[in-house]
């Protein structure tokens, strides 16, 4: 339901037109005067105005001039009782979003109202997520203090800084899987001059080359057997922006093609069309794959790769990210702490240690599911090694637990984030003289979680005496 303000002079419509709308939900705010109904708008800060267009002491159209000044957003609804083209078109150009003629229906009142609202609600629902989308494309949403981020970062803002006054050259992003090449894509676009343009994106590989190829160019009613309408392309939608392409390694060969044939000439023609358009789009493609090897087996055009590659972006694996992995974690417990209230998380020191061993295949994308895993099953506010569920290599060997004093020697098998756990377990098991509790507390775990990961690494029992 909405705050509505009625300004209009005929105090029996208005007193009316409010009780109606009350019993439909609405809270509703009278004005007969236009100084009344401007004090109201200050205070009252309505979700919609209804104004009538002559008022004793203002014309309607001044009053819009004003409501605009304190409230640029606000739909407003003008009531005249002289309906004219001329009138409609000074009303819109002075910043009225509708326009209704007395004698006014209430019903038809309370339906332009609805509509009024409805798209209000829509338009701040699209405001929000551009601005999320905005925020996410900072450079800053690129978290790490490495060398190798410190230059990546710095290699965005000079490709971002680039101005033509044509097309700008493509971008191609490389990296492995999970890396964050979509990040990158988005700070690519939303750190230049084509921050406030479309931002649109497509994954090549989640569709089959006919398809992929509607979505990008569009067609025409009747282009074929389902097109029973005409659609914008993605190619059209981004005018103006970027459009990304995702995994396109997996685009089509014949696809290629015609991609090439938009970034040289910056013309498409939708399927069934005739004539082609011109856009301005920057083209930001990404892949984990090696495209060079791609073209020696033919599934890459060449003259395509040497066209991406004018600007290229190296995206580095997790694993040369030094220091980065723990910052990261930090950073994605924070997140998730608050998603999903559990504030006052922490790793402990033996969870840090995991997390800085760990080899991290998977990349940032691994990371951060493992730390969102972590952050929904933990039970108290201490995230230990066994609460990152971190994979277990097959090759791990079962060992006893050592006689104290003895200094134990590092199983050169499994992962090396295995070959620190376990070694850390025998040694707070050893220090404690194989007290399970005591043990258990010095790691910051439950005594329950420290019995599995004993069995897990094959630490006997049967050594602690119990």
């Amino acid at each position: 339901m909405a705050n509505i303000l009625i300004v209009d002079d005929e105090e029996t419509f208005a007193r009316n037109a409010a009780k109606f709308l009350e019993k439909g939900g609405h809270s509703v705010r009278v004005a007969l005067t236009a100084a009344d109904g401007l004090d109201v708008c200050a205070a009252f800060g309505p979700d919609l105005v209804v104004l009538d267009y002559r008022l004793p002491d203002m014309d309607g159209l001044m009053v819009i001039g004003r409501i605009r000044r304190l409230d640029p957003e606000v739909p407003i609804l003008m009531i005249t009782g002289h309906g004219s083209i001329e009138l409609a078109v000074d009303a819109m150009k002075a910043g009225a979003n509708d326009l209704l003629t007395k004698p006014v229906a209430l019903g038809e009142l309370r339906q332009r109202i609805g509509l009024l609202t409805e798209r209000q609600r829509e338009s701040s629902r699209l405001r929000y997520f551009e601005a999320r989308e905005r925020d996410a494309g900072q450079l800053e949403s690129l978290v790490g203090d490495s060398t190798v981020m410190c230059e990546l970062r710095e290699r965005i803002r000079r490709i971002a800084g680039i101005e033509a006054r044509e097309a700008l050259p493509p971008v191609l992003i490389i990296g492995e899987t999970g890396t964050g090449k979509e990040l990158v894509a988005r700070a690519t676009h939303f750190c230049s001059e084509r921050r406030d343009k479309p931002f649109v994106e497509v994954n090549c590989a989640a569709l089959p080359a006919n398809l992929l190829e509607s979505e990008l160019f569009g067609h025409e009613r009747g282009a074929f057997t389902d097109a029973r309408e005409r659609k914008l392309g993605l190619l059209e939608a981004a005018d103006g922006g970027s459009l990304f392409l995702d995994e396109i390694g997996e685009m089509d060969r014949a696809l290629q093609a015609k991609l090439l044939k938009v970034i040289e000439d910056g013309r498409v023609r939708r399927l069934g069309a005739v004539q082609e358009r011109q856009v301005n789009v920057r083209i930001v493609a990404a892949t984990n794959q090696d495209l060079e090897d791609h073209i020696r087996q033919g599934l890459f055009r060449a003259d395509l790769y040497f066209r991406l590659r004018v600007l290229q972006i190296n995206v580095p694996p997790l694993r040369e990210r030094v220091g980065d992995p723990l910052q990261l974690a930090r950073h994605f417990l924070v997140e998730f702490g608050q998603r999903y209230r559990k504030s006052g998380l922490a790793f402990t020191p033996a969870a840090e240690a995991a997390l800085v061993s760990h080899p991290w295949p998977g990349n940032v994308r691994e990371l951060r599911n493992l730390v969102e895993q972590a952050v929904l099953f933990v039970s108290g506010a201490s995230i230990g090694p066994a609460d990152l569920l971190l994979p277990r290599s097959p090759e791990a060997r079962p060992a006893e637990l050592p006689t104290p004093g003895v200094v134990v020697p590092v199983d050169l098998r499994g992962s090396a984030l295995e070959r620190v756990e376990r070694e850390m377990l025998v040694q707070a098991l050893t220090q404690t003289g194989g007290n399970v509790s005591r043990a258990a507390r010095e790691l910051g775990i439950s005594r329950d979680t420290l019995r599995y990961r004993m069995e897990k690494y094959g630490i006997g029992a049967a050594t602690t005496g119990l």
